[in-house]
């Protein structure tokens, strides 16, 4: 399909999403980009008024059109709370396909989502290669969250704080897992970028837990990024190449007999294993569909999978007197998209060596949005900022998430502001019991 036609087909079904918004303007109150702004272009309804002539507006002013579509999180909050439903998710994917259609991607972008993520031999290999010599352009800094600032890298990030690179990746440490069809439950998991690349020790935790419980466990060493990152930028031909390494991952595992479920501890990528694969595949080919069809059934979080398929019991653990306090922030695509709340916080009781202390706001944005913090800096960090107050408030020693991209964000607001609190994955807490022998 040609750009035109692309772009076309994106006017067209941004046209038959935005008939259901009434303007109400509930969105406002949940906006995490509007709290900061006041600025009704930022709300979801701002946004809908503009891609109501988005075709008018690409050929007046492309780049006005830009930064508004560009000032938002895509953290669904203003779809989680909308009353009459509204596909406002959709809608901005949809609008940011049609602006790239229009504007074309930047070369770098291109390269990233169109020919070093669609190669992940080659991602591998960069990685690998930047964990070497990390050390040249890193300056590591002396906190409980283990980031670093990268100088020389200033003008792209500015004074932010990024996690250093592990010294193997997860697929290394492991290599190809091809499950055990005497289990139970047999499941593939998926990792994402960052439990393979970055934040290794959630994968670590994962594995431990599926082994523990005697799940069989399936997994690759092969797959491509889910296309969320590609996604977010409008690039549908980035995310479809994506989309189709990944099929031909599947579709060599098998999906019909002997895999009940695709497991990640990554929200972000198991919305879009879940829903965005599927929805955007109409261009597909009927054999490409079908699978995604069973990959959409299959894909389920691993807090999801651990209370409500196995049904871990979580009563009968209670905190120690010294226990130390923790708090939980929400991933906006957990809860928002995937509906998966209660079962971090249950799952956390396992753990007797900690308590829960809820903060301020658990559901609020943090302000990461994947290129979110690089496209819009001032407005992540203002954003960020009020979440690290909240961390602060609790009165916590540890902030627990359950998404990488947010340990990310949060780790980056405690280390700009010096602040003495770890940060770690919920499931790092949960897979800690086993060494304990529970």
């Amino acid at each position: 399909m040609n750009d035109m036609e692309q772009l076309r087909q994106s006017l067209l079904k941004i046209d038959d999403l935005l008939a259901s918004c009434m303007r109400c303007g509930n969105c406002q109150a949940v906006c995490p980009v509007f709290s900061q702004t006041c600025r009704e272009a930022d709300v979801a309804r701002g946004k809908i008024v503009l891609l109501q002539n988005l075709a008018y507006e690409l050929i007046k002013d492309p780049k006005a059109v830009e930064e508004r579509l560009t000032r938002c999180l895509l953290c669904g909050a203003c779809e989680h709370n909308c009353s009459t439903g509204v596909k406002t998710l959709e809608i901005f994917v949809e609008g940011r396909i049609a602006l790239t259609q229009y504007l074309k991607l930047s070369p770098i972008k291109k390269f990233i989502f169109q020919s070093l993520l669609t190669h992940p031999k080659l991602f591998k290999n960069a990685i690998r290669t930047g964990s070497l010599f990390q050390g040249l352009i890193l300056r590591r800094q002396k906190n409980k969250q283990n980031t670093a600032t990268a100088p020389l890298l200033k003008p792209f990030l500015g004074a932010r704080h990024i996690p250093t690179l592990p010294k193997k990746q997860l697929s290394e440490k492991y290599g190809v897992l091809v499950g055990d069809k005497s289990k139970k439950y047999n499941v593939i998991f998926y990792p994402g970028c960052m439990s393979d690349k970055v934040y290794t020790q959630i994968g670590d935790a994962v594995l431990s837990l599926l082994f523990h419980y005697d799940v069989g466990v399936i997994m690759p060493d092969d797959f491509s990024c889910c296309g969320l990152p590609a996604l977010a930028s409008g690039d549908k031909n980035g995310f479809d190449a994506l989309v189709k390494n990944n099929i031909g991952v599947f579709e060599r595992i098998g999906l019909d007999h002997g895999v009940d479920y695709i497991v990640s501890a990554c929200p972000s990528c198991t919305e879009t294993l879940h829903k965005w694969w599927l929805q955007l595949s109409g261009n597909y080919s009927l054999k490409e569909r079908d699978v995604l069809q069973k990959i959409s059934a299959k894909a389920i979080d691993m807090h999801d999978f651990l209370y409500n398929v196995l049904k871990i019991d979580t009563s009968k653990t209670t905190p120690k007197e010294n226990a130390a306090v923790i708090t939980y922030h929400e991933s906006c695509h957990l809860k928002k998209s995937l509906g998966i709340s209660k079962e971090v916080r249950e799952l956390l009781k396992l753990n007797e060596n900690y308590v829960l202390k809820e903060m301020a706001e658990a559901d609020k944005c943090c302000g990461c949005g994947g290129s979110f913090t690089l496209t819009q800096p001032e407005l992540s960090l203002k954003i960020g900022t009020r979440k690290w107050k909240n961390i602060v408030d609790s009165g916590a020693e540890e902030v627990v998430t359950a998404c990488p991209a947010c340990m990310m964000q949060i780790a980056d607001m405690l280390g700009r502001n010096q602040t003495d609190i770890k940060v770690r994955h919920s499931l790092e807490i949960l897979a800690e019991t086993l060494k304990a022998g529970k």
